[in-house]
């Protein structure tokens, strides 16, 4: 029998906990050790569109790369979206396990996959601690290929990502060989960036004051969205887990996307 247990074992082997933020809340945050697993989803963020899917589809275990508990809380009612969300999974007998930022600094983890899918080459971690083996930390810094603009970098975040448009601040037609990458909303690896002589950044998504300090200190930026940036990698995820578990049915979210949309 496959256990929850079972499973986040595994997760817990891709996604060393140890490399989260300390500010970060990941593991196993709803659940049974104990309960069967027969069908795993994997998601982005626990939204009432998954939750409607997890519950349609009877998944026993959700992968969601963002915590649901993120903040404590100091009770657990409709009267909140979360709140709601949770309680509804509880009902169902679906536990809820984040490897959050995690992965994102894991060996083969969302900034790896990242930068190895835009392209780069002699790929290491932006930035590491002491404690950290090696390969592994935060953000990733790369070259891309002698003749590069920030141009060509972004039509091929736009090709591996599958997106219509990515936002730039710089020229265009820069040159860009060093590339610093860190998925989701990442401006604060801006200064990272520049002292590993980072040409750009790729990220989710910043504020517009990081924006403006990217274009003073000459660092380009290429943000890409915050769900494109991460949503890769739970997809591919999914596929991870069901290699390593044949008998269970695992899938990622289908109902899921990205709340921004362009008019």
């Amino acid at each position: 029998m496959t256990t929850v247990s079972t499973v986040t074992s595994f997760l817990d082997l891709l996604c060393p906990p140890p490399l989260a933020e300390t500010w970060d809340n990941v593991g196993l945050l709803v659940g049974d050790l104990a309960s069967e697993v027969r069908r795993v989803m994997t998601c982005l963020t626990v939204t009432a569109e998954s939750v409607d899917e997890a519950i349609r589809q009877r998944a026993e275990l959700i992968v969601s790369h963002h915590p649901v508990l993120f903040q404590p809380i100091n009770r657990l009612t409709t009267a909140t979206a979360e709140g709601t969300n949770l309680l509804r999974l509880i009902a169902a007998g679906a536990a809820i396990y984040s490897p959050h930022t995690a992965f994102d600094s894991a060996a083969d983890g969302i900034n790896q996959r990242l930068a190895t899918g835009l392209g780069l080459s002699e790929i290491v971690p932006l930035l590491s601690r002491e404690t950290d083996p090696p390969g592994t930390g935060g953000g990733r810094c790369g070259m891309l290929a002698s003749g590069s603009t920030l141009t060509t970098l972004a039509e091929r975040a736009k090709t591996f990502l599958n997106i219509p448009r990515a936002q730039i601040v710089g020229p265009p037609d820069r040159a860009i060989g060093r590339v610093g990458v860190a998925c989701g909303s990442a401006g604060d690896f801006l200064a990272q960036a520049r002292a590993m002589g980072c040409d750009c950044l790729v990220t989710g998504e910043t504020r517009f004051h990081t924006c403006l300090e990217a274009e003073a200190t000459g660092v380009a930026l290429l943000l890409i969205g915050h769900y494109a940036s991460e949503r890769f990698a739970v997809e591919h995820l999914a596929g991870v887990i069901q290699k390593e578990f044949s008998t269970l049915s695992v899938w990622a979210s289908r109902d899921e996307r990205d709340p921004l949309d362009w008019i």
